[in-house]
């Protein structure tokens, strides 16, 4: 549709696929058509939607973030508090949007009626770069920790191999249906939050202010330890969209998507911030500094022994499992919405057991490639800077959300903007834009340099697709 202030665009309507769900546009009651029904398809309720969001956002970082930002210091802790204002702030917009238009896709849904097609096919090119490297990068963490159990990381190619299963499981859980990735999701985040919560709550009775150190220790001003370990912190938060992207699955989406990305961030925030002050507290600072594995060393330090290391270990492991499910589900969830609306190839559109089931499958596979390429390579410097990638490409979809929220704030469409919260939707807005901004600044040159050649080579695949499109007169 055309959008009043912006130049003529082509955006027709949904392309119909007999294996799809009608488009919302096309339904009634302007709610999104919910996947035929049938045994393996069922749309998520509050609580899975809340853990996919959870999920998500608390992978296997959690468990190396306290030694990862302790060489700057407890000034640590106030980058935390505001990356979590921030990142509540873009929870918040999410909300707002999915109000307004609960379609599968999220920020793509939301730059595409902003601002047409170009901006909506940026926004899905570049969530869909940040989904599967994402993955390849979870995968190859989550090998570390599965040294600790089995021993694998001897030889490059069996650690090789454990990775690529540690992608492929998850996929078939999608491949089985929707029904088992929320049953899957449900689960794993209980078994993860089970060893995060003994040391975030119960560190807290072992809390020894001796081991805090300095509050400044990198050298520098506080300004400049709260934005070099913000930038440490950044890509831990990324996953709030969760729940938007994967609104046409969501029950009640208009009401459930909002409260499911506010509650599942806000629950991540207070894990992260609650789990890093009590490993601060009970692992002494000069230990904690070259702690490979901060949270076994605080467990051990609460009850004494050795057995924190697996314990911690397994506890990572479900942890990865679980996150890769759900941005598994994820990375075919743009893609599928964009291809019904022809700015994808159509195979994408294709869905089974309400998962679009080529999506997860080209996903895992070029996932799996770039695994492939880190084992043979013989350098973590090259995935490294791919993980960065993934945080700024996270940002063009962030900025594209944020940006079609102020577009609506600002144009004055009454019957999209509620007047009654004007004034705190502005405010919300503008911190969520300041803290996508802030992803980039903290995602360093060289994350920009590939993320920028990476987004480059989607236009190139846009010129194709438009191309291709029938034209309206």
């Amino acid at each position: 549709m055309h959008v009043p202030g912006t130049a003529p665009q082509s955006a027709p309507a949904p392309r119909e696929n007999p294996a799809a769900p009608a488009p919302a546009g096309n339904t009634p009651a302007g709610e999104p058509a919910a996947p035929a029904p049938g045994r393996h398809s069922r749309r998520f309720g509050l609580p899975v939607a809340t853990a996919l969001v959870m999920g998500n956002i608390i992978g296997g970082g959690i468990f190396l973030l306290p030694a990862s930002v302790a060489s700057y210091g407890t000034v640590s802790l106030v980058a935390f508090g505001v990356l979590t204002v921030g990142a509540i702030a873009l929870a918040l917009v999410f909300g707002r949007l999915a109000q307004r238009d609960p379609r599968t896709g999220g920020p793509y849904v939301y730059a595409r009626e902003a601002f047409g097609d170009f901006a909506g096919f940026l926004a899905a090119w570049a969530y869909w770069i940040t989904t599967w490297v994402s993955n390849a990068a979870l995968a190859v963490a989550a090998v570390g920790y599965l040294d600790v159990l089995v021993p694998v990381n001897d030889h490059r190619w069996t650690a090789c191999l454990a990775a690529l299963a540690l992608q492929w499981l998850p996929a078939l859980s999608n491949f089985a249906g929707t029904r088992y990735v929320g049953a899957v999701q449900v689960v794993s985040t209980v078994l993860k939050f089970v060893p995060l919560l003994l040391v975030a709550v119960g560190g807290l009775f072992f809390f020894d202010p001796h081991n805090l150190g300095p509050f400044n220790a990198s050298g520098h001003s506080a300004v400049g330890a709260v934005s070099a370990s913000a930038a440490i912190l950044l890509f831990s938060y990324l996953g709030v969209e969760s729940a938007a992207v994967s609104a046409g699955e969501v029950k009640n989406p208009r009401r459930n998507v909002g409260r499911a990305t506010v509650i599942g961030t806000a629950g991540a925030a207070l894990v992260y911030l609650l789990g890093t002050l009590s490993v601060f507290g009970t692992v002494a600072h000069s230990r904690l500094v070259g702690s490979s594995a901060p949270f076994s060393d605080a467990v051990n330090a609460m009850f004494g022994g050795s057995w924190g290391g697996w314990a911690v270990a397994l506890a990572a492991l479900v942890s990865m499992t679980g996150c890769l499910n759900g941005w598994t589900l994820l990375s075919a969830q743009t893609p599928y919405a964009a291809a019904q609306d022809g700015l994808f190839p159509a195979a994408f559109a294709r869905r089974r057991r309400g998962v679009p089931t080529v999506g997860v499958g080209v996903t895992v596979v070029l996932a799996s490639l770039l695994t492939v390429y880190n084992y043979t390579s013989g350098s973590a410097k090259v995935f490294q800077v791919l993980v960065l990638v993934t945080t700024f490409t996270a940002t063009v979809p962030y900025l594209l959300a944020t940006a079609a929220q102020i577009f609506h704030l600002v144009a004055g469409r009454g019957h999209l903007v509620n007047r009654a919260r004007l004034a705190r939707d502005c405010v919300v807005a503008a911190v969520a834009a300041a803290f996508s901004m802030w992803l980039v600044a903290g995602a360093g040159y060289a994350a920009v340099y590939q993320g920028v050649l990476f987004l480059f080579a989607g236009v190139l695949v846009y010129a194709v697709m438009a191309a291709r499109r029938p034209r309206t007169p």
